[in-house]
């Protein structure tokens, strides 16, 4: 059986490989390399969108949170399902202003201070994703390879071929990449569910296997500190803290903007938000099932000191050998498209945002394409120094949305909708939402500032929104309207 599994990865990896060496050919520009020559149709973009939002944050830390709490884990997902609705009549809006990166756009709406400061803010929230990308990938190749393969060690190879497969051929390869995992990953879900399901027991076997609270709307359980299940209160207060971050990261993330700025019209873009929608819906409830599932079939083990592995470790475990192979090799192969995606989109900030426009504004396109891969490796290599040393994605996945939804998402947002804000407002949002998120994951400093037992222990992404939120409104009112030459270019 371990021949299968192997047969799939190097069937995988190989594929993966031929398509970044037939883009790499294909690159010539810094259009070409940054945004895939504007080029990408409906079809293309609907599958890279999708295959970049779910990667290891659904796949570990949606599913450990589902091997926690039961069905209420699809609180998480569902923030970036209200986005969803909201992006449809912003995805338009963003091919027809059609830049490079996020910051391009914080500069034209705003100023420069907010463009440097939008950098700052993306390098560290996705940084962070991709270190857990290289973690969930880790724990991949050690479920296959048990005797051989550590986590550690495989977290240095998963990292080790994102980097070169996204440094030679960027948003080219990265989005034609996401067309098969994005294929494979969907259709391999759809099947494997229903045999889970009939695994355990179809619905009376789950109510069997699982506490009564796994099938609440806010479930009530968790790993207690010796890996046993114990009753503990999940509540909407929770579960808005895994609801508002995705809501926001779904809406300002520049993965996405990116992809808007790469689609051939404003009409494919709007259409690919139709197929994400769909596509996202079904996906992310079919990975918390196999997750719920899985938790009905090992309660203890193994798994249940690291519930983060329950998708990979039911693949192994619970499926027919060629059904578990497919599943497991769709699991690694998600895990490197999302690195990809998130390794390179910071690249281009480094590439567009700091080289390009202060350090060398003339510089040729292959010189262009030669720091470009270079940021590729020297932020890849940052984000394996992270993960090497994150110990729970769940707490990584929660860290990276509120840096990003509380420092960014709200100027973004404003960028479009608001004629008031201005670009000191969006400066002083931006740097207290992450200063806030910062300071609120650090020990040190809620000691000092003696919070109260049930606020020290809340996740830093009210503070830090109600912060970025607070600074944005103020500042704005003190500071001059933005001139009209600026909302110019986010009229409708």
């Amino acid at each position: 059986m371990a021949h299968l599994y192997v047969a799939v990865l190097v069937a995988i990896v190989i594929a993966l490989l031929a398509v970044a060496i037939h883009r790499t050919y294909l690159v010539k520009t810094k259009v070409d390399y940054l945004v895939a020559g504007r080029s990408l149709p409906a079809l293309v973009l609907v599958l890279t969108l999708l295959t970049s939002w779910i990667g290891a944050g659904s796949l570990f830390a949606g599913a450990e949170n589902a091997y926690l709490n039961g069905f209420a884990a699809l609180w998480q997902p569902a923030g970036g399902w209200l986005g969803l609705l909201l992006i449809y009549f912003i995805a338009p809006r963003a091919r027809k202003f059609a830049q490079f990166t996020l910051p391009d756009l914080l500069e034209a709406r705003y100023n420069q201070a907010a463009r440097v400061l939008g950098t700052i803010a993306i390098l560290f929230a996705f940084t962070a994703i991709t270190s857990y990308q290289f973690r969930g990938g880790g724990d991949v190749l050690h479920l296959i390879f048990p005797q051989t393969v550590s986590s550690n060690l495989g977290t240095y190879i998963i990292a080790a071929f994102v980097i070169v497969t996204t440094a030679m051929a960027g948003m080219s390869s990265v989005a034609y990449m996401d067309v098969a995992i994005g294929t494979l990953v969907t259709v391999i879900c759809i099947i494997a569910v229903p045999m889970l399901y009939a695994k355990a027991g179809g619905w009376t076997g789950l109510h069997a296997a699982l506490p009564p609270q796994y099938f609440e709307v806010f479930g009530n359980y968790r790993l207690g500190p010796h890996h046993a299940v114990e009753p503990a209160s999940m509540g909407f207060v929770r579960a808005m803290e895994f609801f508002v971050p995705t809501l926001l990261l779904m809406l300002g993330n520049q993965v996405m903007y990116q992809k808007f700025f790469s689609a051939r019209s404003e009409k494919d873009a709007r259409i690919s938000v139709v197929g994400w929608t769909l596509g996202t819906l079904v996906l992310e409830t079919l990975i918390v099932a196999i997750a719920v599932f899985g938790r009905a079939l090992y309660p203890a083990g193994e798994v249940a000191r690291a519930p983060r592995e329950i998708i990979p470790y039911t693949a192994r475990h619970a499926l027919p050998a060629l059904m578990g192979a497919l599943l497991l090799g769709a699991v690694f192969a998600k895990v490197i498209s999302t690195a990809s995606n998130y390794l390179f989109s910071p690249a281009t900030n480094l590439v567009n945002d700091i080289f390009v426009r202060y350090l060398a504004p003339e510089a040729s396109n292959q010189r262009v394409l030669i720091v470009s891969r270079l940021a590729v490796v020297l932020l890849g290599c940052w984000a394996l120094y992270q993960a090497i040393y994150a110990q729970s994605i769940l707490a990584k996945m929660l860290y990276a949305y509120t840096i990003y939804s509380a420092a960014l998402t709200p100027v973004v947002l404003a960028a479009f909708y608001s004629k008031r804000v201005t670009a000191w407002g969006a400066v002083a949002a931006i740097s207290a939402g992450t200063v806030v998120t910062l300071a609120w994951d650090s020990a040190h400093i809620k000691a000092m500032m003696h919070l109260p037992p049930f606020l020290a222990q809340r996740d830093a992404i009210f503070p830090a929104l109600f912060a970025s939120l607070g600074a944005m409104i103020v500042v704005s009112a003190l500071t001059p309207k933005p001139a009209s030459a600026q909302l110019a270019q986010f009229a409708d």
